[in-house]
């Protein structure tokens, strides 16, 4: 398992064909992320209102304000000028044409939120905090097969945490980089695990992983808000 350490990002983000960069936010601190809020659409604010627990809404709209921004900095657009459309399972894309090969994908869980961005290539994202006490190996048995069950079976309760949210995650990551991750993690995906998975330094017992399209890719991983800022 390869893992790429994270760096303090630039204020001038920039991709080149083969590079994917991920970025890592904290997004505890509510006063830090209000100007981010601030370039959603109406749409995202009504949406943001109606999450049942307002701590949700809060770190969603956060989330989305980030994504906004980077993918601002990335297509030298104004972030509030930038529109979404949703594939077939839900994935987002950006509308029109303000950046055609640029790819992205969100992920969030408790206060960390992770993006992923590209060019020409396809790439999910996801991270996972432990939330509850939960049967993994059954979750395992019913989503990832048997072999995986049997194989978070022999661990440890600790172990088996860890060791379910890094299949989780890079189970997750390969649906989402195909576009059937959201609302579809039930289910099989056709075709084999084609996508290139990476799993990314993150402090236990949580855990995170990135899959790309077409092969290895370089990755970068970053920490937001920018350094220099």
């Amino acid at each position: 398992m390869t893992q790429t350490p994270w760096q303090p990002g630039p204020a001038a983000p920039a991709l080149a064909d083969g590079v994917v960069d991920v970025w890592r936010s904290d997004l505890a601190d509510a006063a830090a992320h209000d100007a981010v809020r601030e370039l959603l659409s109406l749409a995202e604010r009504e949406r943001a209102t109606r999450f049942a627990r307002a701590e949700d809404g809060r770190r969603w709209s956060a989330a989305r304000g980030i994504l906004r921004a980077l993918l601002g900095a990335y297509a030298h657009r104004d972030p509030r000028t930038l529109r979404f459309a949703e594939g077939a399972h839900g994935k987002p894309a950006l509308a029109g044409d303000p950046a055609p090969r640029l790819r992205f994908n969100l992920s969030h869980s408790g206060d960390v939120a992770l993006c992923a961005f590209a060019l020409d290539r396809e790439v999910g994202i996801d991270v996972e905090l432990p939330r509850r006490a939960v049967d993994h190996v059954a979750i395992a048995r019913r989503i990832l097969g048997d072999a995986e069950a049997e194989r978070l079976q022999a661990l440890g309760a600790r172990e088996r945490e860890r060791a379910f949210l890094r299949a989780w995650v890079r189970w997750e990551a390969v649906l989402k980089c195909r576009g059937t991750g959201i609302g579809g993690a039930e289910r099989e995906p056709a075709g084999g695990e084609d996508a290139w998975v990476q799993e990314l330094d993150f402090d236990p017992p949580g855990a995170a992983a990135l899959a790309v399209e077409d092969g290895p890719a370089t990755v970068r991983c970053f920490r937001w808000p920018p350094a220099s800022r």
